[in-house]
C-alpha cells in the first residue's frame, strides 16, 4: 500500500538528554508553582496579620527556587532548540501564580508532540 502524503508521521522520540531535561522541567515548575502560592499567602499574612517574618523566610526561599528554575528552563531550552520567545514565555511562567502549572503542561505536550516552544 503506497504512502499518503497526507498521514501524519509520528514524532522523533525525545533523545535521552532532552528528555531528562524536560523531566527536571517539569518539577522544577511544580515546585516554583507551589513556592509561588506559597509566597502569595506570606505576602498575605504580611500585610492582614502583620506577620513580617513570613515574606522573610519565605522571600528567599522562593528567589532560590526561582533561579533554579530559570537555569533548568534554559538547560531545556537549549537541548530542545526553543525560540527565544518560548523561552521567555517559560521564564515569566514562574513568576505568575498559577500559570507556571499551565505552562508546564503546554510545554510537556508540545514537547511529546515533537514540536519546538
Amino acid at each position: 500500500m503506497p504512502a499518503d502524503s497526507t498521514t501524519a508521521r509520528p514524532p522523533k522520540p525525545l533523545t535521552p538528554k532532552v528528555s531528562a531535561a524536560l523531566f527536571r522541567y517539569r518539577i522544577a515548575a511544580f515546585v516554583v508553582g507551589v513556592g509561588l502560592l506559597i509566597l502569595c499567602l506570606t505576602i498575605v499574612l504580611k500585610y492582614v496579620f502583620d506577620m513580617d517574618w513570613t515574606v522573610e523566610i519565605w522571600g528567599p526561599i522562593h528567589g532560590v527556587l526561582y533561579a533554579a528554575y530559570v537555569l533548568i528552563a534554559f538547560d531545556l531550552s537549549y537541548k530542545a532548540r526553543w525560540t527565544l520567545v518560548g523561552t521567555l514565555g517559560v521564564l515569566l511562567a514562574g513568576v505568575v501564580p498559577v500559570i507556571s502549572f499551565v505552562c508546564e503542561r503546554w510545554v510537556h505536550r508540545k514537547m511529546l508532540a515533537g514540536q519546538k516552544v
